[in-house]
């Protein structure tokens, strides 16, 4: 007898593609189910879901429905972002504004697949219209998606249109860094990263990160293991190039804050340093 859509939701991930059920990427093609880890999200045939969930999330048009399905074909060989990127960007130029394109954006938006809901951020990302604060209103919810790898695209989709904003504006984030979600807190941090995984790395912090200090300030002795591995990695990243800026912070960190969370920060901030 067939799974139910509740039982393969309840499955314990794939460690390799090659253990991924054919029913799991059956339902994960059709959008029916999000992918649980990074091995079932990089087997997913994008340009299968494309197609699978257009009439559903309201897309009817044919010349749009035809725009969207040629962007997934082309990318089909690209890597894994490039596809992603590419066909939220290629959402955005095919329904252009108005209130179907918003109907169609909160669908994607709430959608139970995982890559819908990136396709949704990334629509967002390529939208040159939007300010920055505009960008953080409309990124929260992916911030705090309960997917992982929507998290993580959150910030990217803010980050790669709007790099000098991050900086600029660094204050329209300060209340993130405070705010009672430890994943809002998160996204403050890797948004800011001087070297993020996986997008291009901010030169201006990695030549001075003093901009970011009250934002790291705030979250440097956090409740959440989360959090504190973010601004660990954003310390790390920074003591590529600014060392002595990271030694100084963590310095004052450890005479200001006696908890075991600055020192757990602290401890695997400096790991690139130890090991020099």
């Amino acid at each position: 007898m067939p799974r139910t859509i509740a039982e393969l939701n309840a499955r314990k991930p794939a460690r390799r593609r090659s253990e991924v059920p054919a029913d799991v990427l059956k339902a994960m093609n059709a959008g029916q189910i999000e992918s649980r880890n990074l091995v079932e999200w990089l087997i997913i045939d994008q340009a299968k879901l494309l197609k699978a969930i257009l009439p559903e999330i309201g897309v009817t048009d044919a010349a749009a429905q035809k725009s969207l399905l040629k962007a997934a074909r082309e990318l089909n060989e690209a890597g894994i972002m490039q596809r992603c990127t590419g066909i939220g960007a290629a959402f955005h130029a095919a329904l252009g504004g108005g209130k179907e394109a918003d109907v169609v954006y909160d669908k994607m938006a709430a959608h139970a697949s995982d890559v819908v809901r990136i396709w949704g951020a990334f629509a967002d990302a390529a939208n040159p219209k939007f300010t920055f604060v505009q960008r953080l209103k409309r990124v929260r919810k992916f911030a705090i998606d309960s997917n992982a790898g929507v998290r993580e695209i959150a910030w990217m989709a803010v980050r790669s249109p709007a790099p000098d904003a991050l900086i600029d504006e660094v204050h329209r984030l300060q209340p993130w860094a405070n705010d009672k979600h430890a994943y809002v807190r998160r996204f403050a941090i890797e948004v800011t990263r001087p070297c993020g995984v996986w997008c291009a790395h901010l030169k201006r912090l990695k030549e001075d990160p003093t901009p970011m200090i009250e934002l790291l300030d705030a979250c440097n002795s956090d409740e959440t293991k989360y959090v504190q591995d973010s601004v660990a990695n954003w310390l790390n990243d920074a003591s590529k190039s600014q060392p002595d800026w990271v030694i100084k912070t963590c310095d004052r960190w450890q005479s200001e804050s006696k908890t075991p969370q600055t020192a757990r920060i602290v401890h695997r901030a400096l790991r690139t340093l130890r090991k020099e």
